[in-house]
């Protein structure tokens, strides 16, 4: 695997954000169905359950999450091609690409100040509670593999 890119890292979003402004509405993917602003909301959805916008909760038992996270969390191992976790929204939620990445960032802002409460956590589905420094290297991941699966990184 490659290094962490540490992307989502604050003092990294203007080159994240530099990667998805790479993206034209007609970007095919590597691999996968999804378009690039598909792609970018799924994004959004996922960054407002820890940043307080949604309410996360654990789909599985907690025994099984705290595995789960041991391994996507504290190992280097790669989200895999192609894998599918529900579909993609097909209705489109912002006017254009670059509003939802606009939006995209202004969601990560509202994340950083999420967990500016000391001690706050947010539920992953899979894993369960995670903290700020779980979510940036969880966040971090997810981002890389959506920005490899459009050729960006």
């Amino acid at each position: 695997m490659e290094p962490l890119t540490e992307l989502i890292e604050p003092q990294n979003r203007k080159q994240l954000e530099s990667h998805f402004l790479k993206l034209q509405p007609n970007t095919l993917p590597i691999w996968g169905k999804m378009t690039p602003q598909q792609m970018v909301e799924h994004l959004i959805d996922q960054v407002q359950y820890t940043n307080g916008k949604k309410e996360p909760f654990c789909e599985v038992p907690e025994e099984e999450a705290n595995k789960a996270k041991q391994i996507n969390i504290y190992t280097n191992v790669e989200i895999p091609r192609n894998v599918v976790f529900g579909t993609a929204q097909e209705q489109l939620l912002y006017p254009s690409l670059s509003a939802a990445i606009q939006q995209l960032m202004a969601e990560l802002d509202d994340f950083d100040q999420y967990f500016t409460k000391p001690g706050r956590t947010a539920i992953h589905g899979g894993f369960g509670p995670m903290n700020y420094k779980e979510w940036l290297i969880w966040h971090d991941k997810h981002f890389f593999h959506h920005l490899k699966q459009f050729g960006l990184i």
